[in-house]
């Protein structure tokens, strides 16, 4: 088994990026809440294509817990039944985990993917752990850390249903981030760990500091950067798309914290990227980092001079938990040094 386990951990950290990806893309659709159930969509494993799926109609046979929208509210079969001809509410219950009650199929759709690619990585995250038995005599950490991802990616699926349940409340979709973060951090040091290669990295605590700082703050960056987020939402509902050049007129003070804490993180790299290369420390990430760093700051200037271009939004997340993860890596080789 454990030779499969870095094929399998990596496969995991793909699908945990598409996973990503794909929230994002909900994200920038407004398909937050295209399945407004969980862990099923309206009630059906592979969700409804037409409003019609959704719609009472007379003589028509229902299982339990499939969904209709009526009268603006979620109505859910309380078994299995064909109807007759006039609707009888003793043969369903309202949805009460919420009031919203709308179906757009594309949006739909979205949400679904989203959740597929989820599900897809929880199976990839407990084969890895079960493959990590095989590192139990020699190094249970990666067997207990292994198993500690699943765990995390069940509380991500919790999350993800309150995320659901609260309407997309914005502080419950920041946790829900964070804990993305944490699980990615935690695959890379579970492949770091498992690769038994000798380095040629030089040993320098200044430049381990730095990084640990940084990556930190990149931490932090993000989290500010879902707070930037939930105002620009904001601002588009009360404004329109048609007017996206006044989102950012008068921004909040987060959007300058985050703005300058951009150009501080592009500082302290571009220190580390000079003192790896003047002192030929051998940490060739630092290249990747200063690359990722400098896509991040085009899309972020791309947002606001070019009122936000389409899918720049996604975009700039994902160049962000991709910079994240470089930054995780590089760390982890400035601790395995000589």
């Amino acid at each position: 088994m454990k030779k499969y386990f870095t094929s399998a951990a990596k496969t995991t950290l793909v699908l945990i990026y598409l996973v990503i990806i794909a929230g994002a893309l909900v994200r920038m659709t407004g398909s937050g809440m295209g399945c407004p159930d969980w862990p099923k969509c309206f009630g059906y494993y592979i969700p409804p294509t037409d409003i019609k799926e959704l719609t009472w109609t007379p003589n028509r046979e229902f299982e339990e817990g499939q969904v209709i929208i009526k009268d603006d509210k979620l109505w859910v079969a309380n078994g299995n039944f064909k109807t007759q001809n006039t609707f009888d509410q003793q043969q369903w219950r309202l949805y009460t985990k919420h009031d919203y009650a709308l179906f757009n199929a594309t949006e739909t759709w979205i949400e679904y993917i989203n959740r597929l690619v989820g599900a897809l990585s929880g199976v990839a995250i407990f084969l890895m752990a079960v493959f990590s038995i095989g590192y139990w005599k020699s190094d249970k950490k990666i067997t207990l850390l292994s198993w500690a991802s699943v765990i995390l990616i069940g509380f991500q699926g919790w999350l993800g249903a309150r995320v659901v349940y609260s309407v997309l409340n914005p502080v419950k979709i920041t946790i829900h981030m964070i804990v993305a973060l944490v699980i990615v951090a935690l695959l890379i040091y579970l492949i770091k760990k498992a690769r038994e290669n000798i380095n040629s990295f030089k040993k320098n605590t200044v430049f381990k500091k730095v990084v640990l700082l940084t990556l930190i703050l990149t931490f932090v960056q993000i989290v500010l950067g879902t707070q930037v987020r939930q105002y620009v939402d904001y601002q588009v509902k009360l404004l329109g798309y048609d007017q996206m050049a006044l989102v950012l007129e008068n921004p909040s003070l987060i959007f300058y914290i985050h703005r300058s804490s951009s150009l501080l993180i592009l500082g302290l790299n571009l220190f580390l990227f000079l003192k790896n290369r003047n002192l030929k420390l051998g940490f060739k990430k630092i290249n990747w980092v200063m690359s990722l760093i400098g896509i991040e700051i085009l899309s972020g200037m791309a947002m606001y001079y070019f009122d936000f271009p389409f899918a720049s939004q996604p975009l700039h997340l994902i160049l962000a938990t991709l910079l994240f993860g470089a930054q995780t890596y590089l760390y982890l080789e400035t601790i395995d040094t000589k």
